[in-house]
């Protein structure tokens, strides 16, 4: 194979190889998946049916449960597939087509997840202000802008990946199409364009984490002033699931995107996916609903 062209698909990783195991990879896999469907379609369904939550929190929350099931959508449905099929084939489009919309729904959710934290800074430090810096025009201005920023983001990468030359091989170590499996089979330097992409990008990232950070440090402060009991467990309960979030997210996404490749294995490449594609879009719906007495109250009304 002299270049990515030659390849018409990729082989991904197989769980299995007997067909008892692939068949509960199978059940596993769309268990996980449908859990994850119904967990964010009722979260969805809530927010849009109740107005008490038509709040910029509550749009935000809404816009990342919709990225979360989107980016869900576009892993696991092959994995389940391939498992019930006993198959590891997607062709060199699909591969394509799964790399973009990944990576376009993953950082659209991060810098959602950015703009989620001014959201807490604004409502807890300046809510006098509230309305005026967070009005609905505004809200609107910024979810566009994260939905875009990750539309840009997986464009120049996807491209940009998919222009290296490939001949190592066609089989990549993971269940998804990921960039740092695919570099792996490059058969040139040129792969390093990427990887430079890779760390700006990481950068650029951090910088976004260190002003989640620094919205959470003026929040907390805020939050220890409150003089009733009451009310700093009211705004730790709105604060807390989101950190939460952030924090699996972003340092599994960093890890698996940032590593060196000395300490790339098989199992512990298998883990960090998990950990950044599967775990938070399933486990979500949980986190921000039982730490969230609005949203419960308007969960049992519907």
């Amino acid at each position: 194979m002299s270049n990515g062209s030659s390849i018409t698909h990729f082989l991904l990783l197989a769980f299995a190889d007997t067909r008892e195991l692939q068949l509960l990879h199978f059940c596993l896999f769309l268990g996980i998946y449908l859990a994850a469907l119904l967990g964010n379609g009722v979260i969805i369904i809530t927010i849009a049916y109740d107005h008490h939550l038509h709040t910029p929190m509550y749009f935000f929350l809404l816009n990342l449960t919709v990225l979360e099931l989107g980016s869900i959508s576009t892993t696991l449905p092959k994995v389940v597939a391939n498992s019930l099929w006993n198959t590891r084939a997607i062709s060199y489009a699909g591969c394509a087509a799964q790399l973009f919309f990944f990576l376009f729904l993953l950082v659209a959710e991060y810098c959602l997840l950015t703009v989620m934290s001014y959201d807490r800074y604004v409502a807890i430090c300046k809510p006098l202000h509230y309305g005026t810096l967070l009005s609905s025009r505004a809200c609107i201005h910024m979810a566009a802008a994260a939905w875009g920023s990750g539309f840009l983001y997986a464009l120049l990468h996807t491209a940009n990946t998919f222009s290296i030359p490939l001949c190592q091989d066609n089989v990549l170590d993971q269940f998804f199409c990921e960039i740092p499996q695919i570099l792996k089979l490059s058969c040139s330097d040129s792969y390093l364009r990427e990887v430079w992409l890779l760390v700006v990008s990481g950068i650029l990232l951090f910088g976004c984490f260190v002003f989640i950070v620094m919205s959470y440090v003026q929040i907390f402060r805020a939050v220890l002033r409150i003089p009733s009991e009451q009310g700093r467990h009211k705004a730790f309960s709105m604060c807390l699931p989101h950190l939460a979030v952030v924090s699996l997210f972003l340092s599994a996404g960093l890890f698996a995107y940032l590593k060196p490749l000395s300490i790339s294995f098989p199992s512990l490449d298998l883990v960090v996916a998990v950990l950044y594609s599967v775990l938070p879009p399933s486990v979500n719906p949980l986190i921000y609903s039982m730490r969230n007495q609005e949203l419960k109250e308007a969960l049992w009304k519907l």
